[in-house]
């Protein structure tokens, strides 16, 4: 389940990705499928050992093209161990609403992409996230946890301060909003509540079988309820400096 649309994010066959805060890789296979040089790094050394498999795996099964290259590494988000304009394209999926030094991670990615290479941003959307704290505290209020929610405009705001130029926003995961909010409600341990586990299984069922009905659903209902935001910026070039 992809929440960055690689349709307004095209890649092209060898550029140099970072996918940071991987967690499972799901970006990460994606672009190392579309034959980029990708770099996945997390802080969880144990979903870093995964995702190093999955590599493996792919690359075994021959799912990646010639050229094509992937790397699974802990590191720290915050200091990042690659030197400055290191990647043309940086991923950071559902991440920023889980650190404290927001601008600090903004920092570090802007300082290891190119000038011209484009960053995706996604990040719980607001209304949504909204329902999820008032339903329940349990869902924010552990270690790890999200500690902020974003409004869209502040958001981009930040990402103007650290020196992107956004180009592009949109919603995502419509249908999987009213999952959260059934597991707020019925608590956010508890996967045996009913309706719970009914949702669960339509969401599986849409992921596997990828219907016409719910795509068209949720596209639809995407503006309204959209479980994230996404964002898409460049770093833009420096302007030249006359010598005379």
């Amino acid at each position: 389940m992809l929440t960055v649309d690689f349709s307004r994010f095209p890649l092209a066959p060898g550029d140099r990705v970072l996918d940071l805060g991987c967690g499972a890789g799901r970006h990460a296979f994606e672009c190392y499928r579309r034959g980029a040089q990708v770099v996945a790094l997390d802080q969880n050394g144990e979903e870093i050992r995964e995702v190093a498999k999955w590599f493996a795996a792919m690359k075994e099964a021959g799912e990646a093209p010639e050229g094509a290259s992937a790397t699974a590494m802990e590191g720290d988000a915050l200091a990042l161990p690659f030197p400055d304009e290191s990647f043309d394209v940086v991923i950071i999926s559902e991440v920023m609403e889980h650190i404290p030094d927001d601008k600090g991670v903004l920092a570090e990615m802007v300082r290891v992409l190119r000038p011209g290479g484009r960053i995706a941003i996604t990040v719980p959307r607001y209304g949504p996230e909204k329902v999820c704290w008032t339903l329940s505290d349990a869902y924010h209020e552990v270690e790890g946890g999200h500690i902020r929610i974003y409004r869209a405009d502040e958001l981009l705001d930040k990402i103007r301060e650290a020196g992107l130029k956004p180009y592009g926003t949109h919603h995502a995961h419509a249908l999987h909003s009213p999952y959260w909010w059934l597991k707020c409600a019925f608590g956010v341990d508890n996967d045996k509540a009913l309706p719970v586990r009914a949702y669960h299984k339509l969401l599986v069922w849409d992921i596997m079988k990828k219907p016409l009905a719910t795509r068209v659903a949720e596209q639809a209902l995407n503006p309204l309820i959209g479980k994230s935001f996404v964002a898409y910026a460049t770093k833009p070039h420096l302007p030249a400096v006359d010598a005379r």
